[in-house]
């Protein structure tokens, strides 16, 4: 058994990737507590004690064009990485996410000789295919987050294991709305609706506007109804207060910093840009219209080359559309205010989604953090230490 602490190189884009990188770095620590974690990461994986070798912030790019106009940078970025970790090897490296970044310096790590595990597999399934050829050079193992993700590695023979959703293992299966609003210091009564346009800047960008007029819309033809916009950082939310501005919302509007999973535990429906807030929004039972807005550019290659019929992971899981999607030039406020008052007015159709809902959380609640754990102690010979 090796005598030295046990190194992780890791290496998360956004915030999503940041609490999943957290929530692993502490199932590992319980077992080896002198582990060393260092690479990329936010404010929850340096509170789990990640050394970042560079702000998280500059690896959350969304869109072709976004990426192309901050590639010298991200290009310089991972150039950096691969010197630091090449020089001082880590026992293992982890990519979190961020697959157009973390795949390349796999690759050039593991041909190197160290282990690589990539956690949260990209969309194989919808587009990109031929990636698999490159991941099965990149990586040791693929860790997915959803079942049907797995089809498409074990047909190409990538070691492969489904670890659930961290999310599912913590969220109850029942949560109150009347409490969360109490928490949040909202009325109890009256419809209230919660709106996400996004948790990178350029989704809020694309999103603000129709969403401030959807959220206009409804209010002009049910007064009784409220809203409760969080944000994951100061800048979307000051961009979406611009935007209230020069639209001249009257709407009562209650914005908050964070807070966005007791903003849905409060809502009676969501409003909401596909992505991770679309998961949260289905464990915790709550209706949902799920909006998808890129640019020009990006959402013609993403027309010409994605072959799924979906695109919100409610969708996607449950493998019929559940959710409304309501993508590119159909994200206009009326449509989306149309479909969150049938939402809101239509009390059953919440309860069946609710039953629909409970059995996607079911398939995904696995023990997730400490099922990454498993995995990365296995591949470092580092079982040793599980009692």
């Amino acid at each position: 058994m090796s005598s030295h602490p046990l190194h992780v190189g890791i290496v998360a884009g956004e915030p999503s990737g940041d609490r999943l990188g957290a929530g692993l770095m502490e199932a590992i620590r319980e077992r080896v507590p002198d582990a060393v974690f260092e690479g990329v990461g936010g404010a929850r994986m340096a509170e789990a004690g990640c050394f970042s070798l560079h702000p998280m912030e500059k690896l959350s790019v969304m869109g072709l064009t976004n990426v192309i106009s901050r590639l010298p940078g991200l290009v310089a970025m991972r150039r950096d990485l691969r010197r630091h970790f090449l020089e001082t090897p880590p026992d293992i490296f982890v990519g979190i996410d961020a697959p157009d970044f973390n795949l390349p310096l796999e690759k050039q790590l593991k041909a190197a000789g160290i282990r690589t595990l990539h956690y949260v597999s990209p969309a194989v399934w919808a587009w990109r295919g031929y990636r698999l050829r490159s991941i099965a050079e990149s990586v040791d193992c693929m860790l997915t987050l959803f079942p049907f993700e797995e089809a498409s590695y074990r047909e190409n023979d990538i070691p492969v294991r489904c670890v659930g959703h961290p999310l599912a293992d913590t969220l109850a299966d029942d949560v109150d709305p009347l409490l969360a609003r109490r928490h949040l210091g909202l009325e109890e009564h009256g419809k209230l609706v919660a709106l996400l346009p996004g948790s990178r800047l350029d989704e809020v960008k694309r999103l603000a506007d129709p969403f401030i007029r959807a959220a206009m819309w409804c209010y002009e033809r049910r007064i009784d109804v409220r809203f409760v916009v969080p944000f994951v950082t100061n800048a979307c939310r000051e961009l979406f207060e611009r935007r209230q501005r020069r639209l001249r919302c009257k709407v009562p509007m209650t914005l908050l910093n964070g807070k966005s999973l007791e903003a849905m535990a409060a809502c009676d429906a969501a409003l909401l840009a596909s992505g991770t807030a679309t998961l949260e929004c289905l464990l915790l039972k709550r209706p949902m219209v799920v909006a998808y807005r890129l640019s020009p550019l990006s959402y013609l290659l993403a027309k010409r080359l994605v072959r799924t019929r979906y695109f919100s992971l409610p969708n996607l899981l449950s493998g019929e559309p559940l959710v409304r999607e309501v993508i590119q030039g159909e994200v206009k406020p009326e449509l989306l205010g149309r479909e969150v008052l049938k939402l809101v007015e239509l009390p059953q159709r919440s309860q069946q989604l609710a039953v629909a809902f409970s059995r996607i959380h079911d398939t995904l609640r696995r023990d997730a953090n400490r099922q990454v754990a498993d995995v990365i102690l296995e591949m470092v010979g580092r079982y040793g230490h599980l009692v």
